[in-house]
Formats: structure tokens, sequence, C-alpha cells
């Protein structure tokens, strides 16, 4: 029965490679100037982020409250996802008096706080002065193992644009919370196990910081997967643990 019970295991782990999902930060930086509207220099401005698609992913920043809705293309892009005007996690603000740099950042998580798959995004950005349309453009970035860094050319309402996606691994754990969780054998063949408790999820990353699976229990099966480095991630009710280890 146990060994049913781990082949069980083993299948429904194998499953969760499909898509590499990598950690990591976007930043976005761009000064923002007028449209030519009549209330200008006010102006309401919207940056956010669509899958290669053009399907809503996340808002990362929305400076416009009451005149929200003169943000047309924003408004059409979360209205299709179902969820108008939504700025989940997102700097949010009142209509801006004036022109500034503004920057926003991005996890790689959806509005529901889970890991997209790596892949090419649309980072969109829309700013308007007037009861009406303003200007918005469309900057092409791709979230994955390596580091990325734009800086495209100054658009209508956006200058001085600055996109720079890093993917990360790992972070230090707490000295404490370490020692409670143990990874064995290490290095392995392929079956490593963890002790511990009140574990509530286990993310495998391969040695570049992609995710690479869902761990459904505390026996991971990387028999399948290429002799390296891996991280898993392990989150507990206590806090977030990474341990190294090594298959060969």
């Amino acid at each position: 029965m146990k060994k049913i019970v781990l082949i069980a295991v083993s299948v429904i782990f194998a499953m969760s490679w499909a898509h590499a999902q990598t950690s990591g930060t976007l930043t976005v930086t761009a000064t923002t100037s007028a449209t030519g509207g009549n209330y200008a220099p006010k102006n309401i401005v919207a940056i956010w982020i669509e899958d290669n698609q053009g399907n809503f992913v996340k808002t990362l920043l929305a400076y416009a409250q009451n005149r929200r809705t003169h943000l047309n293309t924003w408004e059409a892009s979360t209205t299709a996802a179902g969820s108008p005007f939504n700025a989940v996690d997102a700097i949010t603000g009142a209509t801006k008096t004036s022109h500034a740099t503004r920057t926003c950042t991005w996890n790689g998580t959806d509005v529901n706080g889970m890991l997209v798959a790596d892949g090419n995004y649309r980072l969109r950005m829309e700013l308007t002065d007037k009861n009406g349309t303003g200007n918005f453009s469309t900057f092409t970035f791709t979230k994955g193992l390596n580091p990325e860094n734009q800086t495209p050319a100054n658009v209508p309402s956006f200058s001085s644009i600055s996109i720079n996606w890093v993917p990360v691994i790992t972070g230090v754990n707490d000295p404490e919370l370490d020692k409670q969780y143990q990874v064995y054998p290490n290095p392995s063949t392929g079956i490593i196990k963890i002790s511990g408790d009140q574990i509530t999820g286990i993310q495998v990353l391969n040695h570049a910081g992609a995710l690479i699976g869902q761990a459904p229990s505390q026996t991971i099966d990387l028999t399948d997967q290429p002799d390296g480095i891996y991280y898993l991630k392990i989150t507990t009710d206590k806090g977030v643990v990474t341990k190294k280890v090594v298959k060969k």
C-alpha cells in the first residue's frame, strides 16, 4: 500500500512540472507629461500588466479616483477580466496636480497572488488630463530566467522610461526557523524528504530560480529531473524557509 501511495504522489508531482514560473521583480519608471487637455497639469495615470494575449494580469499604479473612467484603455482591460478598475496591491492615489517621475514594481503575480507562467507580457501606460481618452502606450518584456533591462524611446506623455526585470532565487533564512526544517538525503538520487511541522506549501525551483513544481507532500520526487542544484521553498505557519538540495 505504501508503494502505491508513493507512486500516486510522484505522478501528481510530475504533472506539476508543466510551466516554469520564475520569481522576481519588475521595476518600472517613467516621467509623465501633459496631453494638452483642459485640466493640465492635473492628470490621471495608470500602469498595468497584461499577458501576451492582452488579458489583464495586474495593476501596478493607478493615480485616479473620481475621473478614472477617462482612463478608457485601463478600464476596458480590467472590465474584460471581470473586475473594473482592479487595483489589488497597486500603488494608488488621487488625481495628480503636476507631473513627475513615477515608479512602480511587479512581483510576477496576478490579482489572486499566484505566480504567473514565464513568457512575454505587455506593460501598458495610460494618462489623460481631460474628460476623454488621452495617451497610452504598450511595451513588451519577457518574464523568465534572464534579467532584462529596457530603456524604450520616449512616447507621448511618458519619457525616461525604464523597464527592469530581475529574477530571484532565494532569500536568507531565519536561523531559528532554518533549524526546524531539514531535507534528506542531500545529495540525493531523486527522492527527497522534508522534516518539520505546520508546512502549508512547498515550491521547487531549479538552479536559476525557475519554479518547476509544487509538491503535494513532504516527499519530493526529482528522479525525472536533470542532475544539478535545486531549491525547496518551504512555506510554513511560522515563516518561509529555502533549502538547497543537490541531485546527482
